[in-house]
């Protein structure tokens, strides 16, 4: 028997899954010294150096979805820790480029690893990582991240008649 209330909203549902998933994460990469937020970013600065792109800051920012003053916080930090590297952009001095050290390819690959067993375990109600289901979820989730945002929504209340 389900603990969501029967007649949850989407957005209460997609908000109990992401707290969900994000507690479960930081639990699996907390061993690593890393944190959710550090995983996302790690694990994307992998995924980018394998593809041969260094990005900047702001790049991995809109990449990752994560707001750009966050994610130069959570670059200084990783930097600190020796998993990154930071340098200023010869073309753009304003611009920081962001790459992994061999000790942060070492720890990115631990935590995709590690990741990859979560998600497996996460999403075995949907038949697993490689499932259908599963692929079916991903499209619907990324068909919600497409929509924009920067149209102003109606806050007004409706108008009721008699």
């Amino acid at each position: 028997m389900s603990s969501t209330p029967e007649h949850a909203t989407p957005g209460f549902l997609v908000w109990r899954l992401s707290m969900k998933w994000r507690v479960a994460v930081d639990r699996a990469v907390a061993p690593l010294g890393l944190t959710h937020a550090q995983y996302s970013l790690v694990a994307s600065l992998y995924g980018m150096d394998r593809a041969g792109r260094r990005p900047s800051q702001r790049e991995l920012a809109d990449h990752t979805g994560l707001e750009p003053l966050y994610v130069s916080k959570l670059a200084r930090a990783l930097e600190a820790a020796g998993v990154i590297d930071r340098t200023r952009d010869p073309a753009d001095p304003r611009a920081i480029r962001l790459s992994l050290t061999q000790d942060g390819r070492e720890v990115a690959h631990r935590a995709i690893r590690v990741i990859q067993g979560l998600l497996d375990q996460l999403l075995e109600p949907l038949g697993g990582l490689g499932s259908e289901r599963t692929q079916a979820f991903n499209r619907e989730l990324a068909t919600l991240l497409d929509v924009s945002l920067d149209a102003p929504l109606d806050t007004s209340l409706p108008s009721h008649t008699d």
